[in-house]
């Protein structure tokens, strides 16, 4: 199989990078980290999903995280393709803090938490945003100690001018929660070099317009934020483990 020296997605050589990353990069074969390749399908093969939410398909990462050797593949594929190109990672309320931080230890670089309002003091906000079965208040990350000198309200020093952030959660669809993340990251001044997900649901890139589908296309260009790329490994197309259910199992889910 063929090695490649440069993460999918950018160009060019690994004249960017240290010798350590670069070496690391190097060793790699991208190929089997394709969306719906080779090690997405051993993935995709431990993921059940579920009624849940007035969702029909609703896919659960405690498949992969239930098996040590599926879940460290997870973290090599993304640790394989940011290494070497991020300065930190943010991860969303709730399944993002558990991908996040062993993807942040095997690239040792820092992590930080987007959580919901409420749950974490002294943090900034975003506005409020919609996904595929509801709408939520926003997003926060922490303002950090010590505080930034000169505006200490409204700039982070988690989350840092110049920053390349990679933005890390289970699963993309509307794009409504990571967008929140975007707004975050932008309004410290810093980058996001990519939204990343395990699981990408294509049906909502850019559906017909008379599918009743929102359009995660549409909405990032109205929020001018088109110009972030979005990242899966995993797509619906590949998903296929109806999860078990006992008898009389009632979708307990919140907010449908």
């Amino acid at each position: 199989s063929k090695t490649v020296c440069a993460s999918p997605g950018h160009s060019g050589s690994l004249g960017s990078l240290s010798t350590e990353a670069a070496v690391a990069a190097c060793s790699v074969d991208m190929s089997e980290y394709e969306q719906d390749g080779e090690v997405a399908q051993r993935i995709a093969a431990v993921i059940p999903y579920y009624p849940y939410k007035g969702i029909p398909r609703f896919y659960d990462i405690n498949g992969f995280c239930a098996r040590p050797d599926i879940f460290q593949e997870v973290v090599d594929v993304f640790a394989a393709r940011y290494r070497g190109k991020i300065d930190s990672i943010g991860g969303f309320d709730a399944r993002g803090f558990v991908l996040g931080p062993p993807i942040a230890l095997a690239l040792k670089v820092p992590f930080f938490m987007l959580r919901k309002p409420g749950k974490m003091p002294n943090a900034i906000g975003s506005g409020g945003y919609a996904v595929e079965y509801g709408k939520r208040d926003g997003m926060c990350i922490p303002r950090g100690h010590p505080l930034d000198k000169t505006d200490p309200k409204n700039k982070s020093t988690v989350v840092k001018p110049g920053d390349r952030v990679l933005l890390v959660d289970d699963l993309v669809a509307t794009g409504g929660t990571l967008s929140s993340g975007v707004e975050l990251v932008r309004a410290m001044g810093a980058t996001v070099v990519e939204c990343a997900c395990v699981v990408e649901l294509k049906m909502f890139i850019d559906p017909p317009a008379d599918s009743g589908l929102p359009s995660r296309k549409k909405s990032w260009e109205e929020k001018g934020i088109a110009d972030v790329p979005v990242w899966g490994l995993v797509s619906e197309d590949i998903l296929t483990l109806e999860g078990e259910l006992p008898p009389g199992y009632v979708d307990d889910g919140e907010e449908h």
